[in-house]
């Protein structure tokens, strides 16, 4: 078990405090529940109001819950609603391509994988829902790099010259990455071709919210020998259709 910090749990205990009892608290009622120092108390309560996760009643002298804990609720639900949107979206693009469809979010210099949908045939490749991998090796990483500013870039990857690699086929410096970068921009798709599993091709796109930020990628991946059964046209339409899609249940306008 790691280990855990005794400030960060005493501050814990007091907004916990909040959930079981709707009534404004104050700070007699804190230590008596808690059995904490009052003067721990009446410090971490100054610093709860300061940084907007208590509110104060300057009349009573009680607390109760701030305008942040409401914005990081907000948060949490704006995630819940995207993994709804995420599962919908792949589940329609896994049925019209055929093809195994995944959705991933950018987390430092790795993408986290929000959803997938398998294909018929099981395609096996290295990522499953709530894994990590190298984001400079998949089609959705570049997909959501492809945004990141140059200073985000440079912080998610500290070491520009040794990139992580998969296969042989991986890039693996930071400046092989952003030419590639800028022609996802360009064309608004990127591509992954071996460079996470050998003999599997993919094509992704970005997500955007309503505010038009990039906030995740969705993919399609599949063999390179179905792959070229199409024109590359063919996956890319798909793909760009299931991000434009996925973007619209996200608020971002048609």
């Amino acid at each position: 078990m790691p280990r855990l910090t005794p400030a960060v749990l005493r501050t814990l205990d007091i907004l916990e405090l909040f959930l079981d009892d709707s009534a404004p608290l104050s700070a007699p009622d804190v230590v008596r529940k808690t059995g904490l120092p009052r003067t721990s108390v009446h410090e971490l309560l100054a610093t709860l109001v300061a940084r907007e996760y208590l509110q104060k009643d300057e009349v009573t002298g009680t607390f109760r819950l701030g305008v942040r804990l409401l914005q990081l609720g907000n948060a949490y639900s704006a995630r819940f609603d995207m993994l709804s949107a995420a599962n919908d979206v792949a589940r329609d693009l896994a049925s019209r391509s055929g093809e195994t469809v995944s959705v991933a979010l950018l987390e430092g210099g790795d993408v986290f994988y929000l959803a997938k949908i398998e294909s018929r045939d099981n395609l096996r490749l290295p990522s499953s829902i709530g894994q990590r991998l190298p984001a400079n090796v998949t089609g959705l990483g570049k997909a959501l790099l492809a945004y990141a500013s140059p200073q985000s870039l440079a912080a998610r990857f500290p070491e520009p010259d040794s990139l992580p690699r998969m296969t042989e086929k991986s890039i693996g410096t930071l400046a092989e990455l952003e030419p590639e970068l800028a022609r996802i921009r360009e064309r608004g798709v990127a591509f992954e071709n071996e460079e996470s599993t050998p003999n599997i091709r993919c094509a992704a796109a970005p997500v955007r919210d309503s505010s038009g930020a990039v906030v995740a990628a969705i993919s399609i991946s599949l063999p390179v020998s179905r792959w070229d059964q199409h024109p590359e046209g063919h996956w890319v339409d798909l793909v760009l259709e299931g991000a434009s899609r996925f973007s619209s249940l996200l608020g971002f306008p048609a």
